[in-house]
């Protein structure tokens, strides 16, 4: 037999041998045929690089040669025995190696090269001008084969068959990827050439510069054509946005908080209005301070519809019971559930998907009608590529990602049940972190009754966020100021807004765990803790613990 840790060049019998990584996506078969039948008529002239393989079996992995590997068992059957140099080397050495041979080939696909970036990032912890510097590329080339590998698999085919130029991916790589489908199916059925292409992508964008948003976030963002300027000498006009789902979401909610704000100063107004009317019609005393701030300027005394008001006070009334009194801001708008709510947008979004996610990867049974339902409803491909193709080596097993599509579905087939629901409640957590309609997110919230209450809980980041008269609100809807009284919190209220916030969070006696600002929840209502399970006392002791 063959020592252990040949170096020289040797033959084996391809039994011996498997497949290893190749970067190469794309085997001409016209090539292929002729490969073979070079084998058959000279054998093969050069040898392949092998390894051994994990777990001393006397088998090798191809690093270089799987082309050769191919036509080499269809010209000699598995017994046929081949040249090859077998030296030891890591899994690092290794995917440099194959990436090295296969991107000094005459004819590496650009495809090939994009893949091969993306698996050296990963090894060189993101560091790109090490990848760029260990693949032996400068930084540009680096870069742009790094953006291709946005491209979906079947652009990629596409121009590994040639049947699209570079040009045509360029342009696709700077759209997302499920339109990128589409866009193909379109240039190759009317035989769009890469200029008629650009014209069509600019139908389709936004341009900037009439966007009512802040496009701070657009700067550095890839479907921003100035960044496709910079990779690609194919691009559309500088100051365009590609995306256009973003772009119009972008627009909708500066447009929904446009009219929220119309509305809070019209109900504010209302509301102004209703407190002269009953105050001057019922004789109660005189307001108080912040009763006073309530009212407007002009004094004119004009009053609204007698049920305005009660309408306000139902509308601020908590889900204990409790009525919470609005109050003023500055410029006259009023402090409201609705109006807080816009402050922490952010954070509600962001806590309310984790803690979907967490849910629906914990129930198996929620995951999978979860996924059901964004199958049925053509949103289960909001979840972007990334997000479960970085994790399938952890989900199924380490050599997953590098199987061929049909040996990926042998992978699936053999999982075992816990294996599977594990595999379903991850992609069930990718789309609550994904969709794009953070309404989908809190209708899924509710059915299943997922409950942030838990792993959350009011701390000064949040605090901070809001203005003396906003904390003031919250106080109130949460139950602080009633365990406080009016007066300690009116002198608390009096400080400093960092000293106001320590004392809120600070109060002797006074637990925030599990109180839910109306700010954080998805029904706008306060949401207080939830009740304390009482044991049973009639229950007898467990059997197991007699």
């Amino acid at each position: 037999m063959t020592p252990s840790h040949p170096h020289a060049a040797m033959t084996l019998p391809l039994s011996k041998i498997m497949l290893g990584y190749n970067p190469r996506r794309y085997f001409d078969r016209k090539k292929h045929e002729d490969l073979v039948a070079s084998f058959r008529l000279r054998g093969m002239l050069q040898p392949m690089l092998l390894r051994p393989a994990a777990g001393g079996d006397d088998t090798y992995v191809v690093v270089a040669g799987g082309r050769r590997y191919r036509a080499a068992l269809e010209a000699f059957g598995p017994e046929g025995e081949v040249p090859v140099v077998i030296r030891e080397m890591t899994d690092q050495e290794a995917l440099e190696a194959a990436i090295d041979e296969n991107d000094n080939r005459d004819d590496a696909s650009e495809t090939e090269q994009a893949d091969a970036a993306v698996r050296v990032l990963a090894a060189c912890q993101n560091d790109r001008a090490e990848a760029a510097r260990r693949l032996g590329w400068s930084q540009a080339k680096f870069d742009r084969r790094l953006a291709l590998a946005n491209l979906s698999d079947a652009v990629k085919l596409a121009l590994d068959e040639r049947r699209i130029k570079v040009g045509h991916a360029e342009l696709l790589a700077a759209i997302p990827a499920d339109k990128q489908d589409k866009a193909l199916d379109t240039i190759t059925a009317s035989g769009l050439d890469v200029g008629k292409t650009r014209d069509l992508l600019m139908r389709v964008t936004q341009d900037l510069a009439n966007a009512c948003f802040d496009k701070t976030e657009c700067m550095a963002c890839p479907f921003n054509s100035g960044t496709q300027r910079a990779l690609f000498e194919t691009h559309v006009d500088e100051g365009h946005c590609t995306n256009p789902g973003c772009f119009q979401l972008k627009t909708e909610a500066i447009e929904k908080a446009r009219i929220e704000a119309q509305e809070r100063a019209a109900a504010a107004a209302q509301a102004e209005a209703a407190d002269r009317q009953a105050d001057g019609d019922d004789g109660e005393a005189a307001p108080d301070a912040d009763e006073l701030a309530d009212t407007d300027d002009d004094g004119d005394g004009e009053a609204s519809h007698p049920g305005v008001r009660a309408a306000a006070v139902a509308a601020n009334r908590s889900s204990s019971g409790a009525i919470v009194k609005p109050a003023a801001r500055a410029g006259g708008a009023t402090v409201s559930a609705k109006s807080i709510a816009g402050r922490t947008a952010d954070l509600r979004e962001a806590t309310w998907r984790t803690a979907l996610a967490r849910g629906l990867a914990d129930n198996p049974s929620h995951a999978h009608a979860a996924i059901l339902v964004a199958g049925l409803t053509g949103t289960l491909a909001q979840i972007k590529p990334a997000t479960l193709t970085s994790r399938a080596g952890l989900l199924v097993n380490p050599s997953f990602p590098d199987l061929s599509f049909e040996e990926k579905i042998e992978g699936i087939r053999a999982l075992s049940d816990a294996q599977a629901a594990n595999t379903l409640a991850a992609i069930a957590a990718a789309y609550a972190r994904d969709v794009q309609s953070f309404a989908h997110v809190a209708d899924l919230a509710r059915a299943f009754a997922i409950d942030i209450r838990h792993g959350w809980r009011v701390d000064r980041s949040f605090l901070e966020r809001y203005t003396k008269d906003e904390l003031k609100f919250i106080a109130q809807e949460c139950g602080l100021i009633a365990h406080m009284g009016e007066k300690a919190f009116a002198k608390l209220l009096a400080s400093k807004k960092a000293d106001l916030v320590a004392g809120m969070l600070n109060a002797v006696g006074f637990d925030w765990a599990g109180r839910l600002p109306s700010g954080m929840t998805l029904d706008g209502k306060y949401g207080p803790p939830p009740a304390p399970i009482r044991p049973n006392a009639d229950r007898g002791i467990p059997a197991i613990a007699a």
